[in-house]
């Protein structure tokens, strides 16, 4: 039987370190709020992922690692539309189009940022399951974890703290009342012109995060600096409930939380 559970009482990285510890091969499966994550294991180590429709093909992976062009990219498509990623992969090594080592390092690079976008999931259904396997046409990796495990620990950290501060993203902002500021005279960078563009009472933090194309935790992390520089506030609407404090584990208890994690391992491994 499948493991099986939900983000808020066991996140990301305590899976992902379930995982590496226990050394599982199979696929974790992450059903989010608008999309669906899939990433597969080998004895323990990062082989493949996909998330929602985006198109994880070789050839797309290789034009956004700008590893080919456009021009390139349009030609693959077109000539071995019909090839697996394994066949194309093979052909354009033995063209001396690109390295065998440029091919595995794309790979590794989009797999490891589909996981770093689960970090700031922290809602959502999850499931192991040791039958599901990556599709046989794709070319999987062998990626350790340690190094995202901690990457993403200092992650939830930062989202934590960056909650306390901004508890809810269907909250708005309003320009603070700064007789004679002139915003243009003020050096932002670009992504907080995008956040301040959309500033209005009337829109919320999360719909301002989905005009500007930004996660939750990019547009905490700017709205944060706008705060911190007296430009912003929160206008807080009336009967809003307050946030509930973050939860890593169903119970505060250190023992408690030890106790669960040793039954954790266990039952991932008897999977």
């Amino acid at each position: 039987m499948a493991l099986k559970g939900n983000l808020r009482d066991f996140s990301i990285i305590q899976l992902l370190n379930l995982i590496h510890l226990a050394r599982k091969t199979g696929t974790l499966v992450v059903e989010g709020a608008n999309e669906t994550a899939n990433i597969s294991f080998r004895e323990g180590r990062l082989a493949y992922s996909q998330i929602g429709q985006e198109d994880n093909s070789l050839a797309s992976i290789l034009l956004r690692a700008s590893k080919i062009s456009p021009a390139q990219y349009r030609i693959l498509r077109e000539r071995a539309g019909k090839m697996t990623d394994k066949e194309l992969g093979l052909l354009l090594i033995n063209a001396g189009y690109i390295s065998q080592e440029n091919i595995l390092g794309s790979l590794q690079k989009y797999c490891a940022g589909v996981v770093r976008q689960l970090f700031g999931w922290q809602d959502g259904l999850f499931r192991f399951d040791p039958d599901l396997l990556p599709p046989d046409e794709r070319i999987t990796v062998r990626m350790d974890l340690e190094n995202l495990i901690i990457e993403g620990s200092r992650q939830i950290k930062e989202i934590e703290q960056l909650s306390e501060e901004i508890p809810s993203l269907d909250m708005a902002l309003k320009f603070t009342d700064r007789p004679g500021s002139n915003l243009k005279n003020i050096n932002l960078s670009v992504e907080e012109w995008r956040v301040v563009s959309f500033v209005n009472p009337k829109n919320s933090i999360r719909q301002i995060a989905r005009a500007a194309k930004m996660t939750d935790l990019e547009v905490r992390r700017v709205i944060y600096s706008l705060l911190q520089a007296g430009l912003v506030e929160i206008v807080r609407p009336g009967g809003l409930p307050p946030a509930p404090p973050p939860r890593m584990f169903p119970t505060p208890n250190r023992d408690e939380q030890n106790s669960l994690m040793n039954r954790l391992i266990s039952r991932i491994r008897s999977l």
